[in-house]
C-alpha cells in the first residue's frame, strides 16, 4: 500500500501536507500523534470517507483516490465499534456479506470462521448490550475481517477499554491480525499502544510525518525535540557545541556543573545550539560525587512517584532545572532509597544521550 504526496485541504486550512508512505503487505503500521495532527483525516481518506485534495493512494498499484468507499478493498473498524444494537453478534458480522449478495452457505461458513478467529463463536446469538467492551471489540474486528479486505483501518481501537483489558487485548489483536496476514494501519494517540502493537510507526505533527521507523528506532533515536518529548518522557538539556569529532561531541550547558559528552559526532559547526535528550531510565542516582568530568549534576530530591517495580525521582538541580530518573527497586536498595529533600547526584553514560538539532 502506498500513499503518494497526499494533500487534504478544508478551505484554506491544510490538514494533511504532502504525506508519502509505503506500508508492506501484512504489516501492522501505526499513525501516532496528538489531536488535530491529521492522522484521523489521513485514515478517513484511505477509507474513502474524505476526498483527497491531491496525491494518490495505491493498493496493488491501483489508485483508490477517486474510487467510492464501497468499491475499495478496505475496511474500517471505528472507535465506537458501531455495532447494530438490535442485531445478534452473528447478524452484525454477516451484514456486510449480505449487502454484497454472498450465497447463504458461504456466508454462514465465513461468519462462523470469523467468529472462531476472534473466539466469539459461542456468543453468536447474543446482542451487543450483552457483551463486555472487549467482546464488542472482537465482534467489530470479526465484522471487518469477514469481508477479507486488503487493508484494515483501526481508529483508536483500544480507547473504549479500561487499562487492564487494553493491555491483554493489544497482544491478542496483534496475534489475530498476524494469523490473517491482513495489512493494517492503526491510528492512536496512545504511544504505549503504538509501540506494543506496531512493527513500524509514524509520528505526525501539523499534518506531516516528522519521524518514521520501528518503535525502538523512534524511542532510542528521536530526530527532533518534538519526537523525543512525544514518544515517552525525556530530560532535555540545552547547550552549544564546543567540540565535534567523528566519535564524540562535547556540549556546554548552563544547566549542569560540567559539560555534556555524547559518544557520536554530529558534523555541525562549533557554537551551534543543540539539545541533548536523556531518557529517565538512563539516569542513575548516587550519593557520592560521580567520577569523570561530564554528564552529571547535583541537586535535591523534590518528588518521588512509587510505581511498583521502579520509582520516578524528580531531582531539582542546583541550576534550578528538574531531572526525572526512573530507578529500579533493586538500584534504590543499593543507595538506601533517597527521600524528599535528600542531596543526590544524577549521572549517565556517554551512550545515553541523543543530540537533537531540530
Amino acid at each position: 500500500m502506498q500513499i503518494v504526496d497526499v494533500v487534504k485541504k478544508f478551505g484554506e486550512t491544510v490538514a494533511v501536507k504532502n504525506v508519502s508512505l509505503s506500508v508492506a503487505k501484512g504489516e501492522l503500521f501505526a499513525l501516532l500523534g496528538s489531536s488535530g495532527c491529521g492522522k484521523s483525516t489521513l485514515l478517513r481518506m484511505l477509507a474513502g470517507l474524505e476526498s483527497v485534495s491531491s496525491g494518490k493512494i495505491l493498493i496493488d498499484g491501483e489508485d483508490l483516490a477517486q474510487m467510492p468507499p464501497y468499491r475499495r478493498p478496505v475496511n474500517m473498524m471505528f472507535q465506537s465499534y458501531a455495532l447494530f444494537p438490535h442485531m445478534t453478534v452473528e447478524s452484525n458480522v454477516a451484514f456486510g456479506l449480505k449487502q454484497e449478495g454472498v450465497q447463504k452457505a458461504e456466508l454462514k461458513d465465513r461468519v462462523h470462521a470469523a467468529l472462531e478467529l476472534v473466539q466469539m463463536a459461542r456468543f453468536a446469538k447474543r446482542k451487543p448490550h450483552q457483551l463486555s467492551g472487549g467482546q464488542q471489540q472482537r465482534v467489530a474486528l470479526a465484522r471487518s475481517l469477514v469481508k477479507r479486505p486488503k487493508l484494515l483501518l483501526l481508529d483508536e481501537p483500544m480507547s473504549a477499554l479500561d487499562k487492564q483489558i487494553r493491555q491483554r487485548t493489544q497482544i491478542e489483536l496483534v496475534n489475530i491480525l498476524d494469523s490473517v496476514g491482513v495489512t493494517c494501519i492503526m491510528v492512536t494517540h496512545d504511544q504505549e499502544e503504538a509501540m506494543t502493537m506496531a512493527g513500524r510507526l509514524a509520528v505526525m505533527s501539523e499534518g506531516q510525518i516528522v519521524q518514521l521507523g520501528t518503535p525502538h528506532e523512534v524511542y532510542e533515536y528521536p530526530n527532533s525535540r518534538f519526537s523525543a518529548e512525544f514518544i515517552g518522557s525525556t530530560n532535555l538539556f540545552d547547550g552549544h557545541v564546543v567540540e565535534d569529532e567523528p566519535d564524540h561531541v562535547f556540549v556546554e550547558t548552563t544547566e549542569l556543573p560540567c559539560r555534556l559528552y555524547v559518544n557520536h559526532g554530529i558534523t555541525g559547526p562549533l557554537g551551534m545550539p543543540v539539545t541533548i535528550s536523556v531518557r529517565p531510565e538512563r539516569i542513575a542516582l548516587t550519593r557520592k560525587p560521580p567520577e569523570g568530568a561530564y554528564n552529571w549534576g547535583h541537586g535535591t530530591v523534590a518528588n518521588i512517584a512509587y510505581m511498583g517495580g521502579y520509582s520516578l525521582y524528580h531531582v531539582q538541580l542546583d541550576s534550578g532545572k528538574t531531572v526525572v530518573a526512573n530507578v529500579s527497586s533493586l538500584a534504590l536498595s543499593e543507595i538506601e532509597s533517597p527521600t524528599w529533600g535528600d542531596e543526590i547526584y544524577v549521572r549517565w553514560s556517554a551512550s545515553a544521550g541523543v543530540v537533537l538539532t531540530a
